[in-house]
């Protein structure tokens, strides 16, 4: 693939950010993939109890405690908005509660008017779980926009 010019992006990246080594390895990708300064929004979609990401560094919290998921949501995608920062991208971090995680995703690529959603996806168990995670076929099956999937590293 060849980098897009910075002309033919009409809207950001927006990267759906769980903290997890994959969703960095997607954002590095992009970094390589797209034109450089593109601008970009780095979400992580959270949910009390069953929070759907992975906190970046050594916090610990109650996942029932909303205000403390937030706060590690908020601190998961600012870790995202850097990781995007040295790939090359203009971002800015945003937490969004939404059940399924899915919904968030796309609600926020619509309210930003994103041009693009880049995921990167767990494998889960099943066929299709086999070839992407139920958040990325999701976002897939939904989006209104391409979608990049980013599979991990070979």
């Amino acid at each position: 693939m060849t980098a897009l010019h910075p002309d033919a992006a009409v809207g950001p990246v927006l990267f759906a950010y769980d903290g997890s080594e994959l969703a960095q390895f997607a954002i590095e990708q992009a970094g390589r993939e797209l034109a450089a300064g593109r601008e970009a929004v780095v979400v992580c979609v959270w949910q009390p109890a069953d929070v759907g990401f992975t906190p970046v560094g050594e916090r610990h919290f109650d996942a029932l405690d909303a205000t403390a998921v937030q706060a590690a949501a908020e601190e998961t995608a600012a870790h995202g908005a850097l990781l995007a920062t040295q790939a090359g991208f203009r971002p800015t971090s945003l937490t969004v509660k939404a059940a399924p995680i899915w919904k968030g995703i796309l609600q926020v690529a619509d309210d930003r008017q994103a041009s693009l959603i880049v995921v990167g996806p767990h494998r889960r168990s099943g066929i299709v779980g086999h070839l992407l995670g139920s958040v990325s076929a999701a976002v897939i099956a939904h989006a209104s926009v391409p979608v990049l999937v980013v599979h991990q590293r070979a």
